[in-house]
């Protein structure tokens, strides 16, 4: 494994009861890359994500972290304190409180949520909750209460939220789901931002936004690795055509939804 790699998946199978939700699934990530996970509903993104986080643990395979540790076993609050951070498709904030108090929970400090409310930040602290403001473009919302924000703007806060716990890789299930065109493509450009510093899987329905900000995309069917490699290449690949659309091809695809 190249050092540059921070995630490899190797010949990972998940069995519910019979049903092979994954099978001998492979996928290496690396820093400061940003994957686009994308097939057929039922393909098995999803559980991907669930495993690579440790909420499913898999039947067999092996998962490192950071060229090193073995995740495979570790439980989910394990793996996330490693550096591993998961964002469900439904927004988790506090919406009965403002948007910077939401930013200052999710600070990476040991302190009970109530003395993360009414302890005075340090300098440093603040300036950290102040720069994620800007980057998540919620600078004049700060005293907002979370819960009237728009959907999108919830979804962003709620990655701010992620990257002040200082995650190595985000893992996103539909971030963009629910979203204006507006918000999806600034969604799009966060994702490439935060890419300069983190690495991130993307599991994605949207086939335009995927054509808009992937660079590199992984398609399963059947819990299977069916291609990789640049949207352009998926496009142009029979298999993900059929699998697709049955053996229609090319930019049809990128109309499609996973």
């Amino acid at each position: 494994m190249k050092e540059s790699a921070i995630l490899l998946c190797d010949d990972v199978t998940v069995d519910f009861d019979g049903f092979k939700a994954v099978q001998g699934m492979n996928l290496k990530l690396e820093k400061g890359e940003l994957r686009f996970l994308i097939g057929p509903n039922g393909a098995g993104k999803t559980t991907m994500l669930d495993v690579i986080c440790g909420k499913v643990r898999p039947t067999s395979g092996r998962i490192t972290f950071g060229g090193k540790v073995d995740i495979t076993k570790k439980k989910e609050h394990q793996i996330a304190e490693l550096g591993i951070g998961r964002k469900f498709q439904a927004p988790s904030i506090f919406p009965s409180m403002t948007v910077a108090e939401n930013l200052e929970i999710a600070m990476r400090q040991k302190r009970t949520v109530f003395a993360t409310l009414f302890a005075k930040l340090a300098e440093e602290d603040r300036a950290k909750i102040d720069g994620q403001l800007v980057m998540i473009g919620l600078e004049n919302k700060a005293g907002w209460r979370a819960g009237g924000l728009s959907h999108g703007e919830k979804q962003w806060l709620e990655i701010g939220m992620m990257l002040l716990q200082e995650p190595e890789i985000l893992l996103l299930d539909e971030p963009v789901a629910g979203m204006t065109d507006k918000e999806t493509d600034k969604t799009g450009e966060l994702l490439h931002q935060i890419a300069r510093m983190r690495s991130i899987v993307v599991v994605e329905h949207d086939m335009e936004f995927v054509r808009n900000f992937a660079s590199k995309v992984t398609v399963m069917h059947e819990g299977r690795l069916l291609k990789e490699g640049t949207m352009d290449e998926v496009q142009r690949d029979d298999r993900v055509a059929e699998v697709y659309l049955g053996k229609r091809r090319d930019a049809d695809v990128s109309r499609s939804t996973a």
